[in-house]
């Protein structure tokens, strides 16, 4: 809110520890608020209304303590699905719900869902949640992802009365080697036509918590992504901070072998 182009938050906060993380769209109250505790994982999603845009991220942290094998293994498959929608390449003209099930994939491996989509379009100092593109699993928006569209990446899993997890960041979509030539850019359909590729790039600089990864479940290609997506998240906000706060993204950036040496320790 210090920000000289902030308006207003682009929607009420959702901070919820324990059980309350499991309600997905959480509003403290004093009757149900409960306390932060090393015991539990806390869900935030918050955002912001600025004039050159919108803002809408959730990370999911377990502070001081040790999470349990279940919560772990759990937000290491929410991980997964986020990585791997993340990376995703598809053909130009491709519908949101197509991709869909890339995000839940490793979910469904542990007969594991969320009740919400994956995505929702994002405006520009607009509605946080905007069409007419979005990623779920609503077959019936046939609305093709464009390049230049912002939606939403944020799978996530929810256990009543227990624990819930969402790891959120907003993509934007983009050609695919687009540094590339353009004929390299295309690959021929069986009609004999060009199409495009696209992909996603990420906006949202904010830490993955590390400590309640499983890493026994990350494929090598998916600590590879953790660790480039840090250390681009390090090298655009180091230079904005100074003392505890720069000292704290550095230890939250570390490569997940160093993160996760520091945990067991």
């Amino acid at each position: 809110s210090r920000d000289p182009l902030f308006l207003e938050p682009s929607f009420p906060t959702i901070a919820g520890s324990g059980a309350n993380g499991a309600v997905i769209h959480y509003c403290a109250k004093k009757e149900s608020a409960a306390p932060l505790s090393s015991k539990d994982l806390l869900l935030v999603d918050s955002g912001g209304q600025y004039r050159d845009g919108t803002t809408d991220a959730t990370r999911t942290v377990h502070f001081g303590g040790t999470p349990t094998q279940r919560q772990k293994n759990l937000y290491t498959r929410v991980l997964k699905g986020h990585v791997a929608l993340s990376t995703a390449v598809f053909p130009e003209g491709t519908p949101g719900f197509v991709l869909d099930a890339f995000a839940r994939r490793a979910l469904w491996q542990d007969h594991a869902d969320y009740g919400h989509g994956t995505g929702h379009g994002v405006g520009a100092a607009l509605n946080v949640h905007e069409g007419p593109q979005s990623i779920s699993p609503r077959y019936h928006n046939l609305e093709p992802l464009r390049a230049g569209m912002i939606v939403s990446n944020e799978p996530g899993y929810y256990e009543p009365g227990h624990f819930g997890i969402r790891i959120e960041n907003l993509l934007l979509v983009v050609l695919a080697d687009q540094d590339q030539e353009q004929d390299q850019e295309q690959t021929t359909t069986a009609a004999g036509q060009k199409k495009k590729f696209l992909k996603f790039e990420y906006l949202t600089m904010i830490p993955i918590d590390t400590n309640c990864i499983n890493l026994d479940l990350l494929e090598p290609s998916e600590r590879a992504w953790l660790d480039e997506y840090h250390r681009q998240v390090e090298a655009n906000l180091a230079p904005l901070l100074t003392g505890d706060a720069l000292a704290y993204l550095r230890d939250k950036c570390r490569p997940i072998s160093a993160a996760a040496a520091a945990a067991a320790a």
